[in-house]
């Protein structure tokens, strides 16, 4: 029978994984959620090889007893992971990039929304108006409000320089 007991070291890696993954994941920057999505995936990845137990022979009729076979379910599954994690991040890393190009910056804001329905849910009241338990509107609330990506940094311009790309010809010369 094959020893199934894992190793502490093992375990402590999965709980270090995936602690900093949430960590990570409920940060502002979509960097470091994407960070934060690698790290929980790496630790449920090893997760799934520990609790497959220790290597055996090969899964192959007549080569090994069957007693003595490795599960093959739990390798297949971390594989299935990777992919589904490497498509996961390339989407993830296409939208830090675009929000980058857009707002020079790639910090997920507060939406208005989500803090006033917090705030009808602290109430427990819905109300049948436009206005919250305050007696401001949500245009009002959008005005008074601010984050900390509301004052961006200055940049430089993003106009490419080069033979034949926005220069005159006498900026050729």
């Amino acid at each position: 029978m094959i020893d199934t007991s894992p190793s502490l070291a093992l375990v402590v890696l999965i709980a270090v994984l995936v602690g900093t993954g949430v960590y990570l994941l409920l940060e502002r920057s979509l960097t470091r959620v994407i960070i934060g999505i690698s790290m929980i995936s790496n630790g449920v990845n090893v997760m799934f090889l520990v609790a497959s137990g220790r290597a055996g022979g090969p899964p192959l009729v007549g080569s090994t007893d069957a007693a003595e076979m490795s599960d093959p379910l739990p390798q297949a599954m971390v594989l299935t992971a990777i992919v589904i994690t490497l498509g996961l991040t390339a989407f993830l890393l296409s939208v830090a990039y675009r929000a980058w190009q857009l707002n020079g910056h790639d910090e997920v804001q507060d939406d208005l929304e989500d803090r006033r329905i917090a705030r009808l849910a602290e109430s427990d009241e819905v109300p049948a108006r436009s206005v919250d338990d305050a007696g401001t509107s949500l245009a009002e609330d959008a005005a008074v409000s601010r984050d900390e990506t509301s004052v961006l940094p200055e940049r430089p311009s993003r106009r490419r320089r080069g033979p034949g790309i926005g220069l005159d010809d006498e900026e050729l010369r």
